[in-house]
């Protein structure tokens, strides 16, 4: 089943509960993947990983909204963005825990040989394409970070 089925049965779903904000996250995710497979890249439509891409972008895009709305004491516009944020996050892969991103990234820093923040590239490389998906890429990028500066 992909992607848009499994949202398209979803949305059904909370249409007949009349869930208003699952409905509404919902909704988003078929803009994206339709606005997605109109482009001219995806003539052959999405490849999982563009899906998964997809999903992670409006994730993080609902949590930096929750973030903003919560510095600003505005609880009230929060708490949509984060029900959002958690109705998105039921289509992506279980994510991976700090303790399996930083096991994860010792094996990709012994297998490169980096020794210092110059290969953070090349570090971040390998961990986005191995990691993609279970882990977001801050919270890889700063465990990284961490490693490479001891």
């Amino acid at each position: 089943m992909s992607l848009q089925d499994k949202v398209m049965a979803e949305m059904k779903a909370a249409m007949k509960a009349k869930d208003s904000e699952k409905l509404e996250a919902l909704r988003s995710v078929k803009s994206a993947i339709l606005l997605a497979n109109t482009e001219s890249a995806a003539k052959d439509g999405l490849t999982e990983d563009e899906e998964l891409k997809i999903l992670q972008k409006l994730v993080k895009q609902r949590k930096e909204s929750a973030a903003i709305y919560r510095e600003q004491n505005r609880a009230d516009l929060a708490e949509p963005e984060e029900k959002q944020a958690a109705v998105i996050e039921s289509f992506l892969p279980e994510q991976l825990s700090e303790a399996e991103i930083e096991a994860k990234v010792d094996e990709i820093i012994a297998k490169t040989g980096a020794s210092g923040m110059q290969d953070m590239g090349k570090v971040m490389g390998m961990a986005s394409s191995e990691l993609a998906g279970k882990a977001d890429g801050k919270t890889i990028s700063t465990i990284v970070k961490s490693k490479l500066n001891k």
